[in-house]
């Protein structure tokens, strides 16, 4: 059964930075893609950044130069590294790989302005 834990979100203000982590089991992990999803109040759960086995990695437009996925294939580990957050950065954040697993718990982001 895959687990899924996520932790490091907080209260930060805009233009602070926080890493993320999720630490996966249930999966052979090194050749399972993984990615990260927000979902802000009110709002449909999106892809935020995307890493695939050979670490090559994509992002939605919104994040691009600010945010960093990464992964270690030896704690099981993928993590969000996020500079200059915004506002609008809000949300639930959440990691899976493909096809989903149930969902985990999340972990809060909240950037104040």
């Amino acid at each position: 059964q895959v687990q899924l834990v996520e932790s490091g979100g907080g209260l930060v203000q805009a233009g602070g930075s926080l890493r993320l982590s999720c630490v996966v089991s249930g999966i052979i992990f090194e050749v399972s893609p993984m990615g990260w999803f927000r979902q802000a109040p009110g709002k449909q759960r999106e892809l935020v950044a995307r890493i695939f086995t050979h670490d090559s990695t994509n992002y939605a437009d919104s994040v691009k130069g600010r945010f960093t996925i990464s992964r270690d294939n030896t704690k099981n580990t993928v993590y969000l590294q996020m500079n200059s957050l915004k506002p609008e950065d809000t949300g639930l954040y959440y990691c899976n790989t493909w096809p989903n697993a149930r969902w985990g718990q999340g972990t809060q982001v909240t950037v104040s302005s």
